[in-house]
């Protein structure tokens, strides 16, 4: 069989929407996908499991554990071609668990539904953002977990409107939290108020979806504004702030230059705003630069509307 190369998104993470858990799920949380920072790997057919390339090892960990997950005999020879940065907000761990996964299914000649591969994996076991967008693509809405298993199911799933423009700025800065220390982070985190996860549901299901749908950024921007600017502040007790160390005054920044709609994914430190074209979108990522004094990474691009690919590479 040829090899087969893998291709996902980046993931911004939008929000969660709800850390009380006390109406019998927890978190939930929605996001969108762009294709820069993305991943980018190859799988061939190999008998034994090896990788080359940045984050292989991380990949070999993923690739051995969906192999013994399903049982299945002989290996793959896996070559990192492009990776997101770790720990940085955009969901690099399911990516690139995800891919590595896709890749070897493909290769074996197994189902590659991504709640399927997600299991097999060991992902998705408190945000289930990542995995619907490396499904799916575009904005995605997930209605948080019940229980200690299961993903959290799907409940919408649109197209980014392409005029749209994504500005993610990644400052050089300490890196978000992940693995078991973001699970001791959720665990001491403080209850929010009942008020608040409840203006969050209204502001999402009355004024952030009815806008995407109606492709009025102006709506969506200010209601992704103000979930961020709550959300956030259900996380300061852990990072010291609404926002991580020195994403604060990038977000400001961004808003004071009239990008439409701004925010952190995850835990940070990547920060992105929304633009409706990508001439505004240049100028706000000038303005990024600008704040992180040249340093740090700034990818602009319009929304990727599809999910993770998986096709024969014909180059090898």
């Amino acid at each position: 069989m040829s090899a087969i190369r893998v291709v996902a998104p980046g993931r911004l993470h939008f929000g969660v929407l709800d850390l009380r858990g006390e109406r019998g799920r927890s978190f939930g949380g929605m996001g969108a996908a762009v294709p820069e920072p993305g991943l980018e790997l190859t799988l061939e057919p190999a008998p034994e499991v090896e990788a080359e390339g940045p984050e292989a090892e991380r990949a070999l960990v993923f690739a051995r554990r969906y192999l013994a997950a399903t049982g299945l005999a002989g290996g793959a020879r896996i070559t990192m071609h492009r990776i997101m940065p770790a720990h940085s907000g955009l969901g690099s761990g399911t990516q690139l668990a995800l891919s590595v996964a896709a890749g070897l299914a493909e290769l074996h000649g197994q189902d590659r539904d991504p709640a399927h591969l997600a299991r097999l994996v060991g992902r998705g076991q408190r945000s289930a953002v990542g995995t619907w967008l490396f499904g799916h693509g575009g904005f995605v809405l997930e209605g948080g977990r019940r229980g200690e298993h299961g993903l959290a199911p799907l409940l919408a799933h649109h197209p980014m409107p392409p005029s749209w423009h994504a500005v993610v700025a990644i400052p050089e800065a300490a890196p978000g939290l992940s693995g078991d220390d973001e699970a001791r982070a959720f665990q001491g985190l403080p209850r929010p108020s009942e008020r608040e996860v409840e203006h969050i549901a209204h502001l999402v299901l009355m004024q952030l979806l009815p806008a995407l749908v109606d492709a009025d950024l102006a709506e969506f921007g200010r209601a992704l504004t103000e979930v961020q600017r709550i959300t956030g502040g259900w996380f300061a007790s852990h990072q010291g702030g609404a926002f991580a160390p020195g994403a604060e005054a990038l977000i400001e920044r961004l808003r004071g230059a009239g990008a439409a709609g701004v925010g952190q994914s995850s835990w940070g430190p990547t920060v992105y705003a929304i633009a409706p074209d990508r001439e505004s979108a240049e100028e706000l990522g000038g303005v990024a630069r600008e704040a992180m004094e040249r340093r740090g990474q700034v990818h602009i691009s319009a929304f990727v509307n599809h999910g993770a690919t998986v096709t024969a590479d014909t180059t090898r």
